[in-house]
């Protein structure tokens, strides 16, 4: 009986070498084709979002700063990357990475590398115990120095902001941190705008006339706006005028805050010849130097400025009748920004410009920021109609051709209320948005005129009690499991039939 022939292989191996050099070849041209998709994509027609989730666009003004940086800036974050915002920090640092080249990032996670941890401990010097999850900035020196160039470090934590939330608990009252809003490119900016600065501005803050402390945490105290200007990389100083000392020659700004007695005539002299060589002042008045004039009143008056003696009362934007939300600006780049916002003032009193018949010349230009709504009335001038009375305003005056000026153009913004700012009303609306606006309208600064806004965060949490979770527990360790071995031996059974 013959036999069959051997079976033939269906494809020789050349044929077969052959077939899979040509996959291998379509493979690395698809992905050569994605990459430069994707390349071009991102460096011509902008980055894309697969959900609102990842999608993470920066602010105009850290664009701006951004754009302007020519140093190279290396972030590190010590961090642990299973840490639960570990990716939100990370997307938000690649978009600062995306925007300019020269801004590197590396993560050295101490709990898995202890050796590059124990590095970075080295250079940047930490031995706290707390010194874990932190973000660190550097802008490195030459190649030629190993030394440690100017640097900032955050910690994770004050990245977030939190709020405590009762947890459902039919036995015991349990509460939880809740987190409400991301900080990190208020936070990521400011260090950035600090290690990249050669030289930051000097505000000097007047004491020693009932002003509120930039030190007080109550809730009348300025800690809080204090951290504000940090926040803007401006070191502020406390400032007494007493004996022969004047105003230093490296303030870039002047705060008055709320005096509420009469300053002395000789401190009213500095402050005017300041104005006069070209200074920058942000003053804040209140309730209290109504009937106690702080004698600042007459020195702006030659500017261009009319602090009322009263407050302004407002029945349609008023919480309690004593406080009154402001919602109308003009258009002024210290208030820009607030446009279809708000702001919270507590007994303000009005401030307007003068209204001068014949102007002097060369008069600065004043301009009316903020106003009531015209249902305004006076508190103590009931018979005066109602009208929008103006609570703050803005004074320039640029240098005069051919006349010497040490400090530059002058600047003023005066507000009717200082109570507004303090560690309680500051986080009021947008007030201590404002407060960023004003300092860097008076220092000239356009490009951090945009402003950055914490950013609020969507936590999607399934809320449940203690028993709930032992059900469910059971349910997905015990019912599940069970229910397929079940059904596994019944199908065994079945088959074995």
């Amino acid at each position: 009986m013959p036999t069959a022939p051997p079976s033939q292989p269906s494809f020789s191996a050349g044929r077969r070498w052959k077939i899979g050099f040509d996959v291998a070849v379509r493979t690395a041209l698809v992905l050569a084709v994605v990459v430069m998709v994707n390349y071009l994509g991102a460096r011509f027609y902008g980055r894309f979002y697969l959900s609102s989730q990842t999608r993470v666009q920066l602010a105009p003004q850290t664009l701006d700063i951004l754009k302007s940086l020519t140093n190279r800036v290396e972030v590190t974050l010590y961090y642990d990357k299973q840490d639960e915002y570990y990716p939100t920090i990370v997307a938000l640092l690649n978009e600062y990475r995306s925007a300019n080249p020269r801004f590197l990032v590396k993560t050295v996670d101490y709990e898995r590398d202890p050796g590059e941890a124990q590095k970075i401990k080295e250079r940047y010097n930490l031995n706290a115990p707390k010194d874990k999850n932190l973000i660190i900035f550097e802008c490195p020196p030459a190649k030629s120095s190993d030394g440690v160039g100017p640097h900032k470090v955050a910690n994770g934590e004050s990245l977030i902001q939190t709020t405590l939330e009762q947890v459902p608990n039919p036995k015991d009252r349990e509460y939880r941190r809740k987190p409400v809003a991301f900080l990190g490119e208020q936070m990521f900016t400011s260090m950035l705008l600090a290690i990249t600065t050669a030289k930051p501005f000097k505000a000097y803050y007047l004491q020693g006339h009932g002003e509120p402390s930039l030190s007080d945490t109550d809730e009348t105290g300025y800690l809080k706006f204090g951290a504000i200007l940090a926040q803007n990389y401006i070191a502020v100083t406390n400032l007494e005028l007493t004996g022969d000392s004047g105003i230093p020659m490296d303030c870039n700004l002047l705060i008055i805050a709320g005096p509420r007695v009469e300053l002395p005539e000789t401190e009213l002299q500095k402050i005017d010849q300041y104005l006069a060589q070209g200074g920058r002042l942000l003053v804040l008045f209140n309730y209290y130097s109504i009937k106690r004039p702080t004698g600042l009143e007459p020195i702006l008056a030659r500017w261009g400025v009319n602090v009322g003696f009263d407050w302004v009362q407002d029945s349609k934007k008023t919480v309690s009748g004593r406080d009154l939300v402001v919602s109308s600006f003009s258009q002024h780049p210290a208030v820009n920004p607030l446009t279809g916002s708000g702001m919270y003032l507590i007994l303000p009193r009005p401030v307007e410009a003068v209204g001068w018949k014949n102007p002097p010349p060369n008069a600065p230009e004043v301009s009316e920021l903020a106003f009531a709504s015209p249902a305004a009335t006076l508190a103590n001038a009931p018979g005066e109609p109602p009208r929008a009375y103006p609570l703050m305003v803005a004074v320039e005056q640029k240098p005069v051709a051919g006349v010497g000026n040490n400090r530059g153009s002058t600047r003023i913004l005066v507000v009717g209320d200082s109570f507004a700012f303090g560690n309680t009303s500051i986080k009021s609306l947008d007030n201590s948005d404002f407060i960023g606006y004003a300092v860097n309208w008076l220092l000239d600064r356009t490009t951090l005129l945009k402003g950055i806004g914490p950013r609020p965060v969507t936590e999607f949490r399934l809320l449940m009690t203690r028993t709930q979770q032992r059900e469910v527990r059971w349910v997905l360790l015990g019912a599940l499991p069970g229910a397929v071995l079940l059904f596994g031996c019944l199908v065994w059974l079945v088959r074995r039939k």
